[in-house]
């Protein structure tokens, strides 16, 4: 009777052990069907009525002039630079045969691009080239926003998951679809600031010259010639310079021996 008592608790216990590993099992299925179920959820389109899109526009200008006065040039943009609370991205000056060039690029509130174009060339009477492109990112903004959007909320969601996790597995499951989910979060976070910088400033190039007098065939001869000829002077002192001790023997040497001749003649 004893061992027919022990035999059906131990049933007992054998049960309730399979039923809470059942338990548990179905609790870390449901748990991954959640997840499946997130990472498959379709992307929301982010609608809004056409008369109230803000349109996200990337401006960007290059333009090109002759000029008689490279420092004032580079002085009047500089003023319209801080007129216009802009900044200078890249400035380079470079020689070429018959010009001397500078080219900087400028980022430019976008709601001041005209102005700042207007001032910033003023006194120019024709441009060797100019050119204004616009390009509408709004879809790509509009999209780039919404996935951002979708992958927050599903984050919370994951975060949600983790609060309710039992086991070990279920922690570690929702917590590496969370670290891959942040990380596409940063991603999309960074091209949203980048699209937005880019519609916040306006990109313009400037590009301005001044004209140098060129040398003859026969001229520029004779200035190699004479900058030869001087080079070689000044190396020939150079090198007397660096054989000084051996003249100071020989200076002292004739000096001796025209002491002998002399006292020899006499």
């Amino acid at each position: 009777m004893k061992k027919f008592f022990l035999l059906l608790l131990f049933s007992v216990l054998l049960s309730f052990a399979a039923c809470n590993h059942k338990s548990s099992n179905t609790r870390f299925a449901t748990a991954k069907h959640e997840i499946t179920n997130l990472k498959t959820a379709s992307t929301p389109v982010e609608q809004k009525s056409p008369d109230i899109i803000e349109r996200k526009l990337i401006k960007e200008g290059r333009v090109e002039f002759r000029t008689d006065d490279l420092s004032q040039t580079r002085k009047n943009i500089l003023d319209a630079v801080r007129k216009y609370k802009a900044y200078v991205a890249s400035d380079r000056e470079y020689k070429s045969t018959g010009r001397i060039s500078v080219t900087m690029v400028i980022r430019v509130p976008a709601a001041d691009f005209d102005l700042f174009l207007a001032d910033a060339t003023r006194g120019v009477e024709k441009f060797d080239s100019k050119e204004i492109k616009v390009k509408d990112v709004t879809e790509e903004f509009l999209d780039v926003r919404a996935r951002l959007k979708t992958k927050k909320e599903l984050e919370q969601r994951y975060l949600q998951l983790l609060q309710k996790a039992k086991n070990v597995n279920e922690i570690l499951e929702i917590e590496k679809q969370i670290g891959m989910l942040r990380a596409e979060i940063e991603s999309i976070e960074g091209r949203l600031k980048y699209l937005q910088n880019r519609v916040s400033y306006a990109t313009l190039t400037l590009s301005f010259y001044k004209k140098i007098p060129r040398t003859s065939h026969w001229s520029q001869k004779f200035k190699d010639a004479f900058k030869s000829g001087w080079n070689n002077f000044v190396m020939f002192f150079v090198l007397l310079t660096g054989l000084w001790p051996f003249i100071l023997i020989g200076l002292v040497m004739l000096l001796v021996i025209k002491f002998f001749k002399q006292k020899n003649k006499s």
